[in-house]
This record gives structure tokens, C-alpha cells and sequence, in this order.
């Protein structure tokens, strides 16, 4: 938690001074930039949720409790059985 908070502490300060030293740019923006910008953080999105879909669909799966599917797979197994001598005890 500590590594943490000195981490945002630095990123924070680092911030901060980038804001305080800024120099008037003399320079034309592309106003396609703003999209550029925003196309890159859409596909680092979309990467993320690929690298980590299975923990999102973890999310949304919600297994049924273990009391309720139980007797459905007592049933499956019974029925699945052939009646012979190695099951009768």
C-alpha cells in the first residue's frame, strides 16, 4: 500500500510540474489528433479486455450453488449405470 501511494505521490508531483513549466507552443495541431488520441485509447481498451476476458465473463457467470445442481448430477450418474455385480455394493 505504501508502494502505492509513493507511486501516485510521484506521478502526481510529476504532473504538477509538467503543468507549471509549460511553454507557449508555437506549432499548428492537426485536428485530427484529437481522434488519434482517442483511437489509441479505445484499442489499449480493447486489448485489455482481450488479455482479461475470462475474468470478465467470470464476472457475469454466476455458478448456481452446489446444493441445487447436485441432485441433477446424482440422477445423470444413476441413469448412466449398468445394473451389474460391480455396482451392487
Amino acid at each position: 500500500m505504501k508502494r502505492l501511494i509513493s507511486i501516485c505521490l510521484t506521478v502526481f508531483c510529476c504532473a504538477c510540474l509538467m503543468l507549471a513549466t509549460e511553454r507557449r507552443a508555437m506549432a499548428y495541431v492537426d485536428p485530427g489528433s484529437g481522434l488519434l488520441a482517442l483511437q489509441s485509447i479505445g484499442s489499449i481498451l480493447a486489448a485489455a479486455g482481450f488479455f482479461m476476458r475470462r475474468r470478465i465473463m467470470g464476472l457475469f457467470n454466476k455458478k448456481k450453488p452446489l446444493a441445487s445442481a447436485e441432485p441433477r448430477l446424482v440422477n445423470s450418474r444413476l441413469a448412466g449405470r449398468k445394473e451389474d455385480s460391480r455396482n451392487a455394493a
